[in-house]
């Protein structure tokens, strides 16, 4: 029987104990929420009575011309069914053509109104109560400095200087930066972790009040953990997922620069092989497989698939 795995909040998401948390980088170290935490919106539930686990091929991207882009296979067991989703009459096809290319997630009734016709910054906050009050659904972009948060952010938006981008990673998005989809969702890009050369006060400071808003937001749909799968996991972002599910804050993991598939210093490994190698390593720490996506914002893989994923969500959120 397949287990949606639906982000806001069930009551234990891990099946053994987390990664350590002691980086440097992250050490955010309270693993237990110390205030209430907003109302149960998805929960686990079973959602079809198919026993196989047959992998089912899905294309990792649009582009032709890339070498090596040979199909992603997914158990059934591993994808990502929304609420009020059924699946169980489908045969191989028709499931296949209902997942979101280049991911694990199914789409369901909820996934319109997606598209982005306004993007407009509103303000940039140093504590979760100076954010805005309007009661606006939001999607929170998070990653280390240099995992291409901003750019893929203007992917979205098709913007190419609605988020700031700088040569030095970590240097510009030192706050909570809202930016109004449409007047009625918001977009937040939150400070990149994991720069080596930001001074350790600033570091201590943005952990301190992304933690916050991570915990205290009551307005946060989901959380999109950006991850580089250029290259091997890094332990930080292991220690970010597996904080992140402790805490039972929604999250779905965004697999960046999946346009780099040629061999170069990423330890001879193919974007799909890293992303693997990702997914083993915590799997072990989840009851079910959080929801991923492939992107790239050079090709703009996975943009309309990420708009996709936060409609069905916030319209979901917003019905209940």
């Amino acid at each position: 029987m397949i287990l949606s795995q639906l982000p806001r909040f069930h009551p234990s998401i891990f099946s053994k104990p987390p990664f350590s948390l002691s980086s440097p980088h992250f050490n955010l170290t309270n693993p237990k929420p110390t205030v209430s935490l907003p109302k149960t919106l998805f929960s686990f539930a079973p959602k079809s009575n198919i026993a196989t686990v047959e992998p089912i091929p899905l294309p990792v991207s649009d582009s032709s011309d890339l070498e090596d882009s040979a199909p992603v296979e997914i158990p059934l067991d591993k994808l990502f069914i929304p609420p009020e989703t059924d699946i169980s009459g489908d045969d191989p096809s028709s499931l296949t053509a209902r997942i979101l290319k280049g991911s694990n997630i199914v789409l369901s009734k909820y996934a319109r109104d997606a598209q982005v016709a306004q993007a407009e910054y509103v303000k940039s906050s140093v504590k979760t109560e100076d954010c805005p009050g309007d009661g606006l659904p939001e999607f929170a972009l998070v990653g280390r400095s240099n995992v291409g948060k901003s750019s893929l952010l203007n992917s979205l938006v098709r913007r190419k200087r609605l988020a700031l981008t700088s040569k030095k990673p970590g240097r510009k998005t030192q706050c909570i930066n809202h930016f109004r989809i449409n007047d009625n969702w918001y977009l937040v890009d939150l400070p990149g972790y994991g720069y080596a050369s930001a001074p350790h006060e600033l570091k201590h400071d943005w952990n301190k009040f992304t933690k916050d808003y991570f915990l205290n937001r009551s307005t946060l749909v989901s959380v999109f953990l950006l991850v580089d799968a250029s290259i091997p996991p890094k332990q930080i972002d292991l220690d970010y997922a597996s904080w992140l599910g402790q805490n039972q804050v929604p999250m779905t993991m965004v697999f960046t620069k999946c346009d780099k598939r040629k061999k170069k210093k990423n330890g001879g490994k193919k974007p799909e092989e890293n992303i693997k190698e990702f997914q083993d390593l915590i799997q072990g720490f989840f009851e079910t497989t959080p929801p991923w996506i492939m992107t790239s914002s050079v090709t703009n893989q996975g943009r309309d698939e990420i708009l996709l994923h936060m409609a069905q969500l916030r319209n979901y959120w917003l019905k209940h």
